[in-house]
């Protein structure tokens, strides 16, 4: 009999949300033992194929990749990713399209029947609601991204038949490890054994390496066993028929750029289509919807530039890594006489490296305070890019919320110039999210939001 006394459940998405916000304390909690025994009392999972996808940057677009390309082939496709920008909806996605609030609260429900007196984080649940929404749909895929790690993530209790692990770089330290090669060990523990491991990372830490022969994955290696080449108007892919460069190279060449923008994109790309190669028997793909993905994939807040003036680019580039590719990427736009920089961080990241890889393409500072315990405040923010050497006179003063700093940037800068926004996804979700609300470049927002 259900206790009488307890509070009644949520009904809606929205309530569902707020009560696992407030629910547990720790909103990162390693480890799948309590994950697991709430997936087993959910039931059997669908009979599908899973690709995991894993990595410090670039998850988010090669999961886009793959599933674009999928798509394409005509396969029904399951889709989990974190974090949203904008609605919540955005990280459980049924052949594209966003699963609906009543859908999601049943989920939620559903998992929270399951899981009796076992405590689950904010992420646990909303992994095992994804998971629960794909048992329902059944699926001929299920592409999923690890939220943290790869190890010790709630996404590792689901056996992938294919997993990519995108790079290594330094974040997320407080839980990884202060090291490449621990940070390494942990992303590798989304690999299988006998099962295709792919590394989209061409210099990657002998941890990674190591596990991956320790546990006979087929590890396949950027540079080694696939890679790419190309020019201004179209890319080749090249793979070995098995890892390590064994086997028939094959080349698939004459290929568009993919629709998302970015030097490395090709790097996420190889990385997708290794992926598609080793598991070809099972899961075959033309190149014509290779081609057709790679043209149509979409993914806000990836480089992702908006139309009018002044340019303004959304990026969630939030450690030096992807921090590094940002810069790399605002040179190769061209000559824009002045550089506004929309800029919120969290506290727990590497802002002085950020700040120190992009100082030479910003000459205009906007510091801007992110909600939430662990966001920086303006001021805080403001001190650490002194720390970093950046020049007090190019360092505006702070803005309670990154809208507010976009709207001064918009005031302030000149048709010619460029806004880029940065630092976080609640960076670049604000800004978002103010265009919507106050109509500001409309047509813009239903572009990446749709």
């Amino acid at each position: 009999m259900p206790d009488p006394r307890a509070p009644a459940l949520p009904a809606t998405l929205d309530g569902w949300l707020g009560l696992l916000e407030t629910r547990h304390g720790a909103s990162i909690r390693l480890g799948l033992e309590r994950v697991a025994r709430v997936r087993a009392a959910l039931g059997p999972g669908p009979e599908a194929i899973i690709i995991t996808v894993g990595g410090t940057n670039g998850k988010g677009s090669t999961c886009a990749m793959l599933e674009a390309i999928l798509r394409a082939e005509g396969y029904r496709l399951g889709c989990y990713t974190s974090p949203h920008l904008l609605r919540y909806n955005e990280r459980v996605r049924v052949n594209g399209l966003e699963t609906g609030d009543d859908a999601l609260a049943a989920a939620f429900a559903a998992v929270e029947a399951a899981r009796g007196d076992t405590p689950l984080t904010y992420f646990e649940h909303g992994t095992l609601a994804a998971w629960q929404i794909f048992r329902a749909v059944r699926p001929d895929v299920i592409i999923l991204e690890a939220g943290l790690g790869g190890r010790l993530d709630a996404v590792n209790i689901i056996e992938p038949d294919c997993a990519i692990v995108t790079g290594v770089a330094m974040d997320h330290m407080d839980y990884l490890g202060d090291t490449r090669e621990a940070i390494g060990f942990e992303k590798a523990g989304i690999y299988r054994a006998g099962r295709p491991a792919i590394c989209g990372d061409p210099q990657p830490p002998a941890s990674l390496v190591e596990h991956a022969a320790s546990i006979g994955a087929e590890l396949w290696i950027s540079g080694r066993d696939f890679g790419f080449g190309g020019d201004r108007q179209q890319w080749d892919y090249w793979c070995f028929e098995a890892p390590p460069a064994q086997g028939t190279r094959l080349k698939r060449g004459g290929l568009a750029y993919p629709a998302l923008r970015g030097a490395n994109q090709l790097l996420n790309a190889s990385a997708a289509l290794t992926a598609l190669h080793s598991l070809r028997t099972r899961l075959p793909v033309s190149m014509q919807a290779i081609r057709q993905g790679l043209m149509s994939v979409e993914l806000p807040g990836r480089f992702h530039i908006l139309p009018g003036q002044p340019t303004t680019v959304l990026d969630v580039a939030h450690n030096p890594q992807a921090a590094g590719v940002l810069a790399e990427n605002l040179a190769n736009m061209g000559f824009y006489p002045e550089t506004w920089a929309v800029f919120g961080m969290l506290a727990d990241k590497d802002v002085e490296s950020v700040a120190a890889r992009l100082a030479a393409r910003i000459d205009h500072w906007l510091p801007c305070t992110l909600p939430g315990p662990r966001g920086l405040s303006a001021e805080a923010l403001a001190a650490r890019l002194r720390t970093a050497g950046v020049a007090d006179e190019t360092i505006e003063n702070g803005f309670d919320s990154p809208a507010a700093a976009f709207a001064f940037a918009l005031e302030s800068a000149k048709p010619n110039d460029r806004i880029v926004v940065f630092g976080s996804f609640l960076t670049v979700a604000s800004v978002l999210a103010a265009i919507r609300c106050h109509g500001k470049r409309d047509a813009a927002l239903k572009e990446v939001s749709r």
